[in-house]
């Protein structure tokens, strides 16, 4: 008896402990915000009111609101609350024609999420009771509230508008069951226990309930929930549908589509999302990285934002074609009044509600449109078919550059779902299969006109079945909508970094600069086309609609200084090595511009020793002193000395004289720059959002700009401009507004643009402007490349990689004067091959190199003696070419010949050396075996000795037994004698 009720002690101690640890465990947990919540309240489920819980009025039917058609269930795990399921909640929740819900195991918390614990329900997998829980929960708590029920997991996006059409198009008073119906692989399919009529939806794309069905299946859930043959959640939600709803899941081809499930797992939408897929679905399946919900979300919201332009655009379009035929004047369309004294457009130019200028937006679709004035306004065609050819580019023949080719793309997308939106109800499919050519144009008023041969294949699936090509031609217009402003915040909080894009985004102080030039028209050419398309009132308007503008962006120049973001310093940062008659130039500029107006610059000069020109370092520091001492102003130097010169290392040594906080500026020793320049680089960076990568303009070489043979052909008199003399009496000169002494400092180191003096450079990315801190978090330089290029590239492909904005316009203000360029044939061959392009871009204009082939024929057609004296120079050089070859070949072979030579005679040594040290080895092996045998030999005699000697002794022992036995044979027979 003790010894039973010792055991039945234990087994109650252990029952009691099992128990009193589940208490703890409930009681004391730790939740997923690492705080430790007292027991007993948390261990207590209160429910919170169902429909506050989803924002629901109690007087809320599906008859007096908007958002009662849905309700969506999402299940997730108290793991996944703090990403996949907030990352639902701040997308695609907020676009729903309903409601939705989260429903996580019972000791889920989340504060801030319509949040459902379910009692007795865990983040096990699979989740059957969670599942069929959930339904029940939807059912008692809004059965009545709601059309239709959807059942989502967290790694569903869904599109609410999409899902609102097509969940109006379906009677939800007759029990539904929609979804994408499978019925498992042929090896799962006895496994699942399923009728050979039987089917289910999975789970994963989004299931979709009636409110019939849901009220047929609700009540029996718990009979499910015991009855379950398998452990696959949505297998036994459809057997459950099927036995108590009595329908199955929607037999339709397109519930693969709008319902997509992508195969591709982890990488599932994160490439490209335009494609004919995505757009087709409701929802999308599955995004397992939240931060893919937030792209997804904002390419469907950019979507959207097209199309509600492309209604605005067909309103306008309708309200001019309603005003011709009123035969109202375009001029006065925009104060037209309807009957009762109601303005047609209330909002006029300047408003915040300004609706645009309707003789610009409401333009007919016609591809003769726009109306050129001149010969110069025409816009002309660029030819497309394998490349693109064009007769305003100065390369004519290219292959199609991304950005055209991403545009074709999307066009010819957006045609053929216009072309299949019937195709159901015609029975046919026409998918498309080639662009054979075509012609695109871009006018800047309008927008794209496109005309596009398209191969295409007819497929008919309904009756008489058959594929056919088709070629159509497709006549398109992309038309400009009216011009959206939006305020950037400056001095926000960074915003979040992927450090999949980023890699190293906490490496510090490891930054290297490069060159960069821009592109821009002269303020008459701007302000004549912003005049002339009404431009200029139409931007003033959007600029209005903003507060806390900087009046440097409005039309007029009053006040604009008073604004902060003047007041900010910039800190030009410039690597040097050498060049230092050209540093005098730029220090002359920078004194004009920063040191004698006060301007709140400060200049880093980062100086290398240029061995071909050494005197340039200690000049070009003695220059640096000089206005040090004579301004006293902020201008440093940092000493390199002897290193090897990388402009990504000379902008890093740099920014260290730079606190995190500072704005930046990476120059070049040639480049001008004036007051212009200053204004743009503060209003255009901005902290934590936005850097300025301005292009330059390049100027060409002087010699080809003012040379005769380069800008007139032989014969051309150039016609020269009247003298104020030779003037008219009725042409007066216009009298000139005095300029302040700013304006005419300004205009000193004002370049005039054309195209016959230079060009922007717009693949060159050396000139930038950052603040330091922005520098910092995207990495840097690649401070691995030495010498010339390369390292800017790499850094305007980081910086467009990261959540930055990089703005990247033209910029008039900044130019580069020309200087030869010697590439360094020591340079790696993609820095070479850059080297060389930039040294032919600079040269002169496509026109000048023209004029100079024509007045110098030449050089493309040579007469018959300058041939003949060509191809004879060319044959000596080509002789002496061949005679130095032959010589440096005979010396090659001689000098292989000693080399051989030699080698032989010290093979002949070696071989010698080595036969001497065999016959030594030889020898000594020998000695060494013969010593061996004479030891063998003595050892062997000794033995043999030895073994005569045992014989003997053996012998001996022998005989002397036998002698003694003899005496004792004899002792004892004389014994025996003498008894008888």
């Amino acid at each position: 008896m003790p010894r039973r009720s010792r055991w039945m002690h234990l087994a109650a101690g252990v029952a009691l402990g099992v128990t009193f640890g589940i208490f703890l465990k409930l009681c004391l947990r730790t939740s997923s915000r690492t705080t430790i919540e007292p027991c007993p309240e948390s261990a207590k489920l209160v429910d919170a009111d169902p429909l506050a819980l989803i924002g629901l009025l109690p007087n809320e039917t599906v008859h007096n609101s908007n958002r009662t058609l849905v309700f969506v269930g999402v299940m997730t795990a108290e793991q996944y609350l703090g990403s996949r399921a907030k990352a639902v909640y701040e997308t695609w929740s907020q676009d729903l024609p309903g409601r939705i819900a989260f429903f996580s195991s019972e000791v889920s918390r989340a504060p801030g999420l319509p949040l459902v614990p379910l009692r007795n329900v865990d983040d096990s997998y699979p989740p059957q009771k969670k599942s069929f829980l959930m339904l029940l929960y939807m059912y008692e708590k809004y059965g009545d509230k709601f059309e239709w029920f959807m059942r989502a997991d967290d790694d569903v996006y869904v599109r609410g508008d999409k899902l609102e059409e097509f969940l109006r198009s379906v009677d939800s008073r007759k029990p539904q069951f929609i979804g994408q119906a499978g019925r498992g692989t042929s090896d799962e399919r006895d496994a699942l226990a399923l009728d050979y009529n039987e089917n289910f939806c999975m789970g994963g794309p989004g299931v979709l309930f009636s409110r019939e069905t849901l009220k047929r299946v609700a009540p029996h859930v718990k009979y499910c929930l015991k009855h379950l043959y398998t452990t696959h959640e949505d297998v036994e939600l459809g057997r459950c549908v099927a036995k108590f709803a009595g329908v199955s899941c929607t037999w339709s081809y397109d519930m693969q589509t709008i319902l997509h499930h992508n195969g591709s797992g982890n990488l599932a939408y994160t490439g490209r999302l335009k494609n004919r897929e995505v757009h087709r679905a409701i929802t999308l399946h599955p995004v397992k990285d939240h931060r893919q919900m937030y792209r997804i979300h904002s390419y469907f919201k950019n979507l959207r934002i097209q199309e509600l332009r492309e209604r605005s655009l067909d309103l306008h379009r309708d309200i001019a074609l309603a005003m011709k035929e009123l035969a109202v004047p375009e001029d006065q369309v925009e104060d037209y009044k309807l009957p009762g004294d109601v303005p047609l457009f209330p909002a006029k130019i300047g408003d915040p509600d300004y609706l645009g200028d309707n003789k610009i937006l409401g333009a007919p679709m016609d591809l003769n449109r726009y109306k050129p004035d001149t010969i110069e306004d025409i816009v002309p065609f660029d030819f497309i078919s394998k490349s693109l050819y064009s007769a305003s580019h100065a390369n004519p023949k290219r292959r199609i550059e991304g950005p055209l080719r991403e545009a074709l793309d999307d066009v010819i997308r957006e045609v053929m779902e216009i072309i299949n939106a019937p195709s159901r109800q015609r029975g046919r499919v026409i998918d498309f299969n080639e662009l054979l050519y075509g012609y695109t144009r871009l006018q800047p008023l309008h927008g794209a006109d496109h005309v596009l041969d398209l191969l295409l294949k007819y497929r008919r699936y309904r009756g008489r079945k058959m594929t056919a090509a088709v070629r159509r031609h497709a006549y398109l217009q992309q038309s400009f909508t009216s011009m959206e402003i939006r305020e950037i915040p400056m001095g926000d909080p960074p915003p979040f970094e992927d450090p999949e894009v980023l890699d190293e985004s906490e490496v510090t102080n490891n930054i290297n600069p490069v060159d960069y030039e821009d592109f821009d028209e002269t303020r008459q050419q701007q302000e004549g086309f912003l005049d002339k398309l009404n431009v200029r009132e139409a931007l003033e308007s959007g600029l209005m609609k903003l507060q806390n503008l900087p009046k440097v962006l409005n039309w007029g120049d009053d006040g604009s200084e008073e604004y902060p973001v003047y007041d900010r310093r910039i800190h030009f940062i410039m690597p040097l090595s050498g060049r230092q008659e050209t540093f005098g130039r730029f220090m002359k500029n920078y004194e004009d511009i920063v040191l004698k107006t006060n301007e709140a610059v400060s200049l880093i000069v980062v100086l290398y020793l240029d061995t071909s020109n050494p005197l340039d370092y200690k000049n070009s520091e003695n220059l640096v002193n000089f206005y040090v001492n004579t301004y006293g102003k902020d201008i440093r130097t940092v000493l390199m000395g002897t290193e090897t010169f990388s402009r990504g290392a000379a902008l890093t040594e740099g920014l260290k004289l730079c606190s995190p906080d500072d704005l930046v500026f990476f120059i070049d020793v040639d480049m001008m720059f004036n007051f212009d320049t200053l204004r743009r680089i503060r209003i255009h960076t901005i902290k934590y959002h936005q850097v300025y990568f301005p292009v330059v303009f390049s100027e060409y070489n002087t010699e080809v700009v003012n040379g005769d043979d380069y800008n007139k052909l032989l014969g051309d008199n150039i016609e020269e401009e009247p003298i104020l003399d030779e003037m008219g009496e009725e042409e007066e000169p216009v009298e000139e507004v005095e300029k302040t002494e700013k304006e005419l400092i300004n205009l000193k180191y004002t370049k005039e643009i054309t195209n016959d003096n230079g060009y922007f450079r717009q693949y060159g990315f050396g000139i930038l402007a950052i603040y330091k801190c922005d520098f910092e978090r995207v990495g840097g330089f690649d401070l691995k490349i030495k010498g010339w290029g390369m390292e800017d590239v790499q850094m305007f492909e980081t910086l467009i990689k990261s959540n930055l904005t990089v703005l990247r316009v033209a910029d008039e203000s900044l130019v580069h004067i020309f200087h030869s360029v010697a590439c360094d044939k020591t340079l790696q061959r993609p820095q070479f091959l850059m080297c060389l392009g930039t040294k032919a871009s600079t040269y002169g204009s496509e026109k000048q190199m023209v004029n100079y082939m024509i007045n110098h024929p030449e050089v493309m057609w040579p007469p018959q003696q300058a041939i003949e004296e060509m191809e004879k120079k060319i044959e000596e050089e080509k002789k002496v070419e061949e005679e130095r070859k032959a010589e440096e070949q005979k010396k090659i072979e001689a000098e292989k010949k000693a080399e051989a030579e030699k080698k032989a005679k010290a093979e002949a040594e070696k071989k010698a050396e080595a036969d001497k040290k065999a016959e030594a080895d030889k020898k000594a092996e020998a000695d060494k075996k013969a010593e061996a045998d004479k030891k063998a030999e003595a050892e062997k005699k000794a033995e043999t000795d030895k073994k005569a000697e045992a014989d003997k002794k053996a012998e001996a022992d022998k005989k002397a037994e036998a002698d003694k036995k003899a005496e004792a044979d004899k002792k004892t027979s004389e014994e025996k004698k003498g008894a008888r």
